[in-house]
């Protein structure tokens, strides 16, 4: 009886993560580029009674064993990265990715991360930067005097301002793409960073070798649907209500076990 006990506290437990990862995902719903995350479970180990094909006479076994499992955990957190809607914004600095890659931007410390928020600004130094400040590391700097709407980002990456009539190049946005965009890790800001996992950075211009198209005035919105994310709550809390349900059912049989000696 005690194997059902902490069978259905694992349970609970799972629940509770996955219940985090959904209130995660509906935090993020209206964050540029935001991916949503999946919950992955794993069972536990099983206590093993009878192995299959343990010998039942002289001349037969058992076709199937006999086994209890003890319950679950959560195994991974898996980013997923499809397509967010793309949004109009009719702002020049707001540019999505439509299709595969990440923007480069280059952090204090030297270090690369990588984000699909395209929704820029222009700083100071008339740098294009994130919504935190950090600039692009392909290094796009305007001229102070050219506005907003006189700066035109093609598809393939080209970045050109207009200048007494004249139009300029003033450089070109990469992007990066993995072997592996899961196994990035997330730290915040719209912001990730190579792992081991991810494999290393592949750069080029956009539309090459796989890589998507950039879009002007536009911008990548979440990919985490509500309503997905709304069933995924209702399955967590009938799951988490269940394995409740098994420890009291539980308990109340223990309760009638150690009654018998009255």
């Amino acid at each position: 009886m005690m194997r059902a006990l902490w069978s259905a506290a694992s349970g609970m437990k799972t629940q509770q993560d996955n219940m985090d990862v959904v209130a995660h995902n509906l935090a993020n719903v209206n964050t540029f580029g935001a991916k949503k995350v999946r919950a992955e479970f794993h069972d536990l180990l099983y206590q093993t009674l009878r192995p299959a094909g343990a010998e039942s006479g002289a001349d037969s076994q058992y076709p199937t064993g006999l086994q209890i499992g003890l319950g679950d955990r959560l195994a991974a957190t898996q980013r997923i990265f499809t397509q967010g809607n793309l949004q109009s914004t009719g702002h020049p600095l707001d540019v999505a990715i439509e299709g595969d890659g990440f923007f480069r931007v280059e952090m204090p410390d030297g270090t690369i991360a990588y984000t699909r928020d395209g929704s820029f600004k222009r700083d100071s130094n008339n740098r294009l930067v994130t919504t935190d400040g950090y600039p692009l590391a392909d290094n796009i700097t305007f001229d102070e005097q050219v506005p907003n709407d006189g700066i035109t980002i093609s598809s393939d990456g080209r970045v050109s301002q207009i200048i007494n009539n004249v139009q300029e190049q003033v450089g070109q946005i990469t992007i990066t793409r993995f072997v592996n965009p899961a196994g990035l890790i997330s730290r915040g800001h719209n912001l990730f960073y190579e792992s081991d996992a991810s494999g290393g950075p592949v750069e080029g211009n956009p539309g090459e070798e796989g890589r998507g198209t950039l879009v002007q005035s536009v911008i990548e919105m979440s990919n985490v649907q509500v309503v997905e994310e709304m069933v995924n709550m209702i399955v967590a809390q009938r799951a988490y209500e269940s394995d409740a349900k098994a420890i009291t059912t539980s308990d109340s049989m223990l309760e009638i076990a150690n009654g018998l000696k009255r």
